[in-house]
């Protein structure tokens, strides 16, 4: 009779190592690149030729047809002095602040209002109606919501705007005609539409928040103010990067509500980068202009870009090393 010990039961107890998940296959990894091949050729068409030739433009002078005729440095030098072009980027100051501020601040504030009290006051279909109001604007047609605004703020007395203020004795006004209510209502509606995004994302977010920590919160006394800033904000910072970054590309980039509602007026007042390049390119037809100051947008945008993610990087390393 065999008499068993502990290093036997111990080896024929010993479980089988661990299969991966995903069956692994030899050979060569070759046949997995042709299901890539789709995606870069698209990427090399839609986006690497056109900013190659883009680049190439910048140094030529060129109307549209013929050849481009090459001048060197001479549209780079040109932008250097260019008032319309300083113009249109500080302008792209304020876009930031209609299109990334405040719509990420009061998009962070009414998710958490939606979620923490809304939600569990109303239950939860409330809040999505509610969710899907503050997003509509966002799958309202560009063209659309300028003719409504457009009919809103018309000049005279038969804006509806005008006529509002009409009832109180008030003169009508021109409010796209002249400065700050141009740069004003084009923020507004900047504002209005934004702000939809950051409410859908930052409420997708406030899902993996543990509603059992805001209870813990409240039993020791906590309101509504110190359970955002000590549990919302920590737990979904990710979304608020992600957020602040895609709203900024937006912002610094803007150019259908401008195009469709300023058209850059009064006297370059609301003029942005986009619709500046818009308006060299296919007003003026100097091509080669336009395309510098395209990729001198582009080159912002990815500035812009990798200082928000290596700053998010840094936080997040922190945050692991708890520091």
């Amino acid at each position: 009779m065999a008499i068993t010990t502990p290093e036997t039961r111990a080896r024929r107890a010993k479980l089988p190592p661990e299969e991966p998940s995903i069956p692994q296959r030899g050979g060569s990894t070759a046949g997995y690149w042709m299901y890539l091949l789709p995606g870069f050729v698209l990427l090399l068409i839609i986006v690497v030729v056109p900013l190659v030739w883009n680049v190439y433009l910048t140094f030529t002078s060129w109307r549209g047809v013929g050849d481009p005729e090459f001048i060197g440095l001479e549209n780079w030098t040109e932008l250097l002095s260019d008032s319309d072009f300083w113009t249109s980027f500080a302008n792209s100051v304020w876009m930031v602040l209609a299109m990334v501020v405040v719509p990420t601040t009061v998009g962070l504030l009414v998710a958490a209002l939606l979620f923490d009290v809304v939600g569990r006051k109303f239950g939860g279909k409330v809040g999505s109606f509610l969710r899907a109001t503050y997003y509509l604007p966002q799958i309202l047609p560009v063209v659309v919501a300028g003719i409504v605004i457009g009919w809103i703020v018309r000049p005279g007395a038969d804006g509806a705007l005008n006529q509002i203020l009409g009832v109180f004795g008030i003169p009508p006004v021109d409010w796209l005609g002249q400065m700050p209510s141009a740069l004003i209502v084009l923020m507004v509606v900047l504002v209005w539409v934004q702000i939809g995004y950051p409410v859908v994302v930052f409420m997708a977010a406030l899902q993996r928040v543990d509603p059992e920590l805001y209870e813990a919160a409240e039993l020791d006394g906590a309101n509504w103010l110190q359970r955002f800033t000590a549990i919302t904000m920590s737990i979904i910072r990710p979304e608020i990067f992600v957020v602040t970054l895609t709203c900024t590309i937006a912002a610094l980039k803007v150019f259908g509500p401008v195009y469709v509602i300023t058209r850059g007026g009064p006297a370059g007042a609301t003029l942005v980068p986009a619709y500046y390049a818009y308006q060299e390119f296919f007003t003026k037809r100097n091509v080669g202009y336009g395309a510098t100051i395209a990729t001198v947008l582009t080159i912002l945008v990815v500035i812009v870009s990798v200082i928000f993610i290596r700053v998010q990087n840094s936080l997040e390393r922190k945050e692991r090393l708890g520091l």
